[in-house]
């Protein structure tokens, strides 16, 4: 479990075609110190397996199903990503529960600068829609970030100069893919509610899920 909290803006070294997988090395002293081979690091909102590491370094496979259904498949040698250790039993829940399981991937459609911060708007997924809401958690290329508004296909999120420095999101420009994660919470109320719809036979309806 990780809570978005990103520790350390890495940096892709290697990608080696597996065929119907790939294996990724990434450079990341942060998250390299005392590892070891199995542990889980998310890169970009993903959970992958170190199977692998050096001194500030590490290597993960990366199979078909994940590099279809994350941006991961579009990295290379150079590419920066955000890097997060699990959270340790008894740590602090900086940012929400994030499990590392892409839900889909979203696309940088504008940026906003301010005086002290900006507005980015990321495009959303049909299926994904019903999960986000205002002032709603959300997890952005592994990303901790609080909805500022939410519509059928796009939100926003504003973004301080301390995530801009530290993230991927203070390189992403419009085009360009992000991972997202929706709140594993409001997935299992909507679930939940399915189920006593099933038994009661009655229909909760979108507005039991908003």
């Amino acid at each position: 479990m990780f809570t978005g909290i990103v520790e350390e803006l890495g940096e892709i070294t290697g990608v080696e075609d597996l065929g119907d997988a790939s294996r990724f090395r990434v450079r990341g002293p942060v998250v390299t110190e005392g590892a070891k081979h199995g542990d889980s690091i998310a890169v970009n909102g993903v959970c992958l397996t170190v199977v692998d590491f050096g001194e500030d370094d590490f290597t993960a496979d990366v199979m078909a199903e994940t590099l279809n259904r994350s941006s991961l498949g579009a990295l290379g040698p150079g590419s920066r990503v955000n890097l997060e250790r699990p959270m340790a039993l008894g740590g602090r829940l900086g940012g929400h529960l994030v499990q590392g399981h892409v839900d889909g991937t979203g696309e940088v459609v504008e940026r906003k600068p301010a005086e002290h911060w900006e507005i980015v708007t990321i495009s959303l997924p049909d299926d994904l829609s019903r999960y986000v809401v205002e002032k709603g958690s959300i997890t952005v290329d592994g990303i901790s970030l609080t909805v500022v508004d939410a519509g059928a296909d796009f939100f926003t999120v504003s973004l301080i100069p301390t995530t801009l420095a530290l993230t991927t999101l203070g390189l992403k420009q419009p085009g360009d893919p992000v991972n997202l994660e929706v709140d594993v919470i409001a997935k299992y109320v909507e679930r939940m509610l399915g189920e006593r719809a099933a038994v009661t036979g009655r229909d909760p309806g979108p507005e039991a899920v908003k």
